[in-house]
């Protein structure tokens, strides 16, 4: 059984899973903003590291310098991202310390 998670165009994972944490099959809300990025780690358990770049205005120097963010996301068993995917992940209630953020799809597969 999917939940509607409220977010049109994404696609519900083809697994299913039974974990509580997930916005697919549990009971986790998506709140607030949603970002696109690379998994630049997948050590942890249940958890990758999403880093995207984004461009800062310098107005002294009118140019732009790249900048980049990286957040630590929840991965549910049924989406299972591998370092090197670009995946979309939301915002969310805050799971742990650092996790706020939970991946919501795989948009495509990077060096495995």
């Amino acid at each position: 059984m999917v939940r509607n998670i409220g977010i049109p165009n994404l696609l519900p994972p083809p697994k299913e899973c039974n974990d509580r944490k997930c916005p697919w099959h549990g009971k986790l809300s998506i709140r607030g903003k949603l970002f696109e990025g690379i998994v630049v780690s997948d050590k942890s358990s249940k958890t990758v590291v999403v880093e995207w770049i984004r461009y800062h205005y310098l107005p002294k120097y009118e140019r732009y310098e790249k900048r980049k963010s990286r957040v630590m996301a929840h991965n549910p068993e049924c989406i299972n991202a591998k370092m090197g995917d670009k995946v979309i992940i939301g915002e969310c209630r805050p799971l742990s310390r650092g996790k706020k953020f939970v991946v919501l799809q795989v948009v495509g597969h990077g060096n495995r």
